[in-house]
């Protein structure tokens, strides 16, 4: 890790503070039965590299956030989005990791089918400026389940 790293670390913990939860840093936490297999996995997958690792455990930072993978001899389900990307081209992100080989779920349920990995929602948070999302989702290497959106903005 750089002196910047750090640096730019305590002060993003000195902003965070505060003495509740909403006033708290959130990040996500995933179980990986096999953490070699969950790095390389983000690492030639998503193109993802940790920022920080430590004995069972390997973290990752995004623009606006951080999640961590934990060793674990618990399974995900995968029935659900666990951590989701908020994006600005769906499209070329899901080509771009369909290249990288990563498979997308196919959704048919009513409300909601994806057409060639991608589907429309109907509905967002009003605060957002969006009338729904397009949305695609793919499993890890260990079965967690990931979601990848953008926003539909409103007329």
């Amino acid at each position: 890790m750089t002196e910047a790293y750090w640096t730019a670390r305590a002060q993003g913990e000195r902003r965070a503070g505060g003495t509740s939860l909403a006033e708290a840093a959130v990040s996500t936490r995933l179980p990986a039965q096999d953490l070699d297999r969950a790095r390389r996995f983000y690492a030639e997958k998503l193109g993802l590299e940790p920022v920080e690792t430590r004995p069972g455990g390997l973290r990752y930072q995004c623009r606006s956030g951080s999640f961590a993978l934990f060793q674990s001899a618990g399974r995900a389900s995968g029935e659900h989005t666990q951590m989701a990307w908020a994006v600005d081209d769906i499209d070329a992100v899901v080509a771009e990791l369909r290249r990288r080989g990563v498979t997308f779920e196919e959704v048919d349920v009513p409300g909601l089918r994806t057409v060639n990995g991608i589907a429309e929602v109907a509905g967002h948070y009003p605060s957002t400026g969006g009338t729904g999302e397009r949305a695609a989702w793919f499993r890890d290497s260990e079965g967690n389940m990931h979601g990848i959106g953008q926003l539909i903005p409103a007329p």
